[in-house]
C-alpha cells in the first residue's frame, strides 16, 4: 500500500503489475497533453512544486524548455493554494525562464517573462538567460528569443563567473551577423540609457551632499576630501555606464578625526555615513558609537570578545571609537587591556566590511597613532576638527534652530531679528574667553540655545501672548542665558 501511494502521488499509478505505466506529470508537461496534466494537478496540486529525479526540474521547468505554452499558461494562471514557483531553479541553478531560453522556447520565454520572470536571474555559474539564448540563437539562427529578453532589457554587459558577456559568448562562435549586430546595437542603447541615468543621478546625489556640507561650519579641508570622494565614484559609475570595466574598490578610507569636544566630530561621521551609503561603498549608514568601556573587558579573554561584538554590530557601516587615546593610556599601572581591544580593531580594517573612525583630542591621538605599527598604513586620512570662532559658533547656532526635528524641545521655535550672526558673534566673544569657548565649542550652543528658552518663559507676561510672541527668541534672552554658562 505504501509503494502504491507514493506512486499515485508522483502521477504514475500503477493500476497491476501487467498494465501499461500511467503518465507521469512531466510526461504530460513535455507532451503538451493539456488534459491528462490538469486532471493529475487537480488530484494533487502539490505535483505544482515536484522535482523530477533527473535534473530536479518542476513542470514548469519541463514544459517551458519544451514550449508547451498551453501548460505553460495554465501554471502560470493556477488559482490554487500551491503557487507556482517561477524562479524555482534545477541542478544547474536554472530557472524556467533559463531553460526556456537555452532551447529557443519563445512563446514560453514571453509568458513567463509577462508574469514577472526575473531577466536578470543567474545560474549556478552566473548564467543569465540572454546568455543562454544567445548561444542557442546563433546556432538556430534565429534570433526571436533573443529579441524577446532584450525587449524586457536584458543587460548585455551582464557578466557570468568567467566574467564572459553575452557577446563574449557569443564571439567565440560566431565574430559577426545578424545576432552580432543586433547585441551591439542594444548595448550602445542601454549604455546611453545608463549614462544619463548616472548623469542625472550624480548631480541629484552631489546637490544632496552639498546639502549635508552646508550644515558643517568650519572643516573646509575636510568638505574638499567629502566631495572629491563623491565625485570620483560617481565619475567611476558614468564610466561603468558606458562599458568601461572598473577595477575593484580597495579597503575602505579609514580615518582619525582629532579635535576637541563639540567640534562636529560625531555629526560629520554620520554625514560621511550617509554618503559613502549613496554612493555604494557602505551597506548601511549606521554608526556604532563605542567608547572604551564598551571594549575594553576587566579579565583576560573579556576584551577581545568584547571588541568583535561591537565591530559585528557596526559591520557594513561605521565603528566611531570616541575618545580613543584612552585605549592606551598614560601612565600603564599592571596589565591593560587596551591595546588589545585597539589591535583587534585594527585586524579587522582589512577585510572590508567595516569603515573605523578614530577620534579624540589631538595630543591625546598621537599615543594611539604612535602605539601600533599598522595604524598608519590602516588610518590614511587624518582630519583636524580646529575650535570654533566666535563668528563659526554663531552659524552653528542659526544651523541648529533652522534644523529643529520634531521631537526637539524647540522645535516650532524661531530667533528674533534682532539676532543676527554679527549680534550673537559679538555677544559670544564679549561674554565668553577662549578656554570656554575651547571647552565647549558646540556644546556652547546647546547652553545657550536652552537657558534662552528658559529666560523666554520666564519673561513672558501671564496675559495669554501671541503665538509668535510664545514663539520667539529675541537677543536679550541669549544676554541672560550668556550669565549661566559654566566657568
Amino acid at each position: 500500500m505504501k509503494r502504491r501511494h507514493l506512486d499515485m502521488e508522483n502521477g504514475h499509478d500503477k493500476q497491476s503489475s501487467g498494465s501499461k505505466k500511467r503518465k507521469t506529470i512531466y510526461d504530460c508537461a513535455q507532451s503538451g497533453d493539456i488534459d491528462g496534466f490538469q486532471k493529475l494537478l487537480q488530484d494533487n496540486p502539490s505535483l505544482l512544486r515536484e522535482r523530477n529525479a533527473f535534473m530536479l526540474e518542476t513542470p514548469l521547468h519541463v514544459s517551458a524548455s519544451n514550449n508547451k505554452t498551453e501548460i505553460v499558461k495554465f501554471l502560470l494562471e493556477w488559482k490554487g493554494d500551491e503557487k507556482v514557483d517561477l524562479e524555482a531553479k534545477n541542478m544547474y541553478g536554472e530557472t524556467p525562464l533559463h531553460v526556456a531560453s537555452k532551447n529557443g522556447c519563445n512563446e514560453a520565454a514571453r509568458l513567463l517573462l509577462a508574469h514577472g520572470a526575473l531577466v536578470e536571474a543567474k545560474s549556478k555559474y552566473g548564467v543569465t538567460p540572454l546568455m543562454l539564448s544567445v548561444c542557442q540563437s546563433s546556432r538556430a539562427e534565429d534570433c526571436s528569443t533573443v529579441e524577446t529578453l532584450l525587449e524586457k532589457n536584458a543587460d548585455c554587459d551582464a557578466t557570468d563567473d568567467e566574467g564572459m558577456t553575452p557577446l563574449d559568448h557569443l564571439s567565440k562562435i560566431q565574430e559577426s551577423g545578424k545576432l552580432s549586430d543586433l547585441l551591439v546595437s542594444r548595448q550602445k542603447d542601454q549604455h546611453n540609457k545608463k549614462f544619463l541615468e548616472a548623469c542625472s543621478k550624480q548631480k541629484e546625489r552631489m546637490d544632496a551632499l552639498e546639502k549635508e556640507l552646508s550644515n558643517i561650519v568650519g572643516l573646509d579641508e575636510l568638505k574638499i576630501q567629502l566631495r572629491k570622494w563623491a565625485k570620483g565614484i560617481l565619475v567611476d559609475e558614468r564610466r561603468k555606464a558606458i562599458g568601461v570595466k572598473m577595477g575593484t574598490a580597495g579597503i575602505f578610507p579609514h580615518m582619525a578625526f582629532l579635535g576637541n569636544p563639540g567640534t562636529g566630530k560625531t555629526m560629520v561621521a554620520r554625514i560621511l555615513g550617509r554618503l559613502l551609503l549613496s554612493v555604494g561603498i557602505l551597506q548601511t549608514d549606521n554608526l556604532k558609537e563605542v567608547q572604551r568601556t564598551d571594549l575594553v573587558g576587566q579579565y583576560i579573554g573579556q576584551t577581545g570578545y568584547k571588541t568583535r561584538e561591537k565591530i559585528k554590530e557596526a559591520e557594513g557601516g561605521i565603528l566611531f571609537v570616541d575618545e580613543a587615546y584612552r585605549l592606551i593610556p598614560e601612565e600603564r599601572s599592571g596589565r591593560d587591556f587596551g591595546l588589545e581591544a585597539l589591535e583587534e580593531i585594527m585586524s579587522c580594517m582589512d577585510n572590508g566590511k567595516v569603515l573605523v573612525i578614530f577620534a579624540g583630542y589631538n595630543e591625546a591621538m598621537q599615543r594611539v597613532i604612535s602605539s601600533n605599527e599598522g595604524f598608519k598604513r590602516r588610518v590614511t586620512n587624518i582630519f583636524n576638527f580646529k575650535d570654533l570662532s566666535c563668528e563659526e559658533l554663531a552659524n552653528v547656532l542659526h544651523i541648529k534652530m533652522k534644523n529643529q526635528k520634531k521631537d526637539s524641545l524647540l522645535h516650532g521655535f524661531k530667533l528674533h531679528s534682532s539676532c543676527t550672526v554679527d549680534a550673537l558673534a559679538e555677544l559670544i566673544k564679549r561674554e565668553t574667553i577662549k578656554p570656554q569657548r575651547m571647552k565647549l565649542n558646540g556644546g556652547l550652543v546647546d547652553i545657550m540655545l536652552n537657558n534662552a528658552e528658559g529666560n523666554l518663559d520666564f519673561r513672558l507676561s501671564d496675559d495669554c501672548a501671541e503665538r509668535d510672541e510664545l514663539l520667539t527668541i529675541k537677543l536679550e534672552d541669549f544676554e541672560a542665558a550668556m550669565e549661566a554658562l559654566p566657568e
